[in-house]
């Protein structure tokens, strides 16, 4: 396909990046555009990886101190979301959810647990909603090192890491690129996405989980970003 056809179809703004990454290189333009699609189909399938992990080992140890339906349970009157009006937003979510289930008839925890955005999950470990759920969700991260004076690998630094990762996340959903660097003139840096995959490998060890195991098959994050850079 020509390049003023495929520009056509995606749209000038869109692939103006792209182009101006390339020093005005049409056909490389292409290929990058297509190679950040690559990145993203491979990013999106670890990050979502790593959500379903999270999620469920936040589900396991939030059972174990607050019972079976305790997501239900913490916007319902008097629970642990019902009580603070800082974790109003995350309160909203849940019963947005938890209202489209019990009006068709349909509410179960995991039905519920499934309709949560990544965001939810994130927001677990900030300073308020980590207090207000008992201050235990560390322990979703047996294999954490222990703080020191220097690092303090507390909820705070799980919440930072997982804002990372959410942040990679959104733009693949928006069909942004991820390809480029965070300074002007506009060049090929996959270095954010390299940042991120290591923090999902970094809090996958954490969690005592074998990723070779997980991942296997799905994993080029490295072999693509190195093609990418290569372009």
């Amino acid at each position: 396909m020509k390049y003023i056809e495929f520009e056509d179809i995606i749209s000038p703004e869109r692939m103006n990046k792209y182009v101006e990454a390339c020093s005005h290189d049409t056909k490389r333009a292409m290929f990058l555009y297509r190679s950040n699609l690559r990145l993203s189909q491979e990013m999106f399938a670890i990050v979502s990886m790593f959500e379903v992990s999270l999620r469920n080992r936040i589900d396991k140890e939030m059972k174990n101190v607050h019972g079976d339906n305790w997501l239900r349970d913490f916007i319902l009157q008097g629970g642990a979301f019902d009580t603070d009006r800082r974790v109003e937003g995350t309160k909203k979510i849940i019963k947005k959810a938890y209202d489209g289930l019990t009006n068709n008839g349909r509410y179960t925890h995991s039905k519920l647990l499934a309709e949560m955005e990544f965001g939810v999950w994130k927001y677990m470990f900030n300073n308020v909603q980590y207090r207000l759920t008992g201050r235990c969700l560390l322990n979703i991260f047996p294999n954490k090192p222990i703080s020191t004076k220097t690092n303090h690998y507390d909820n705070t630094y799980i919440y930072n890491e997982l804002y990372k990762i959410n942040t990679i996340r959104n733009r693949i959903a928006h069909h942004e690129p991820i390809c480029f660097g965070r300074s002007y003139p506009i060049v090929t840096d996959t270095q954010s996405v390299i940042e991120c995959y290591n923090s999902i490998m970094r809090l996958f060890e954490w969690m005592a989980i074998d990723t070779k195991g997980l991942l296997y098959g799905i994993d080029h994050i490295n072999v693509v970003c190195s093609k990418i850079m290569s372009v």
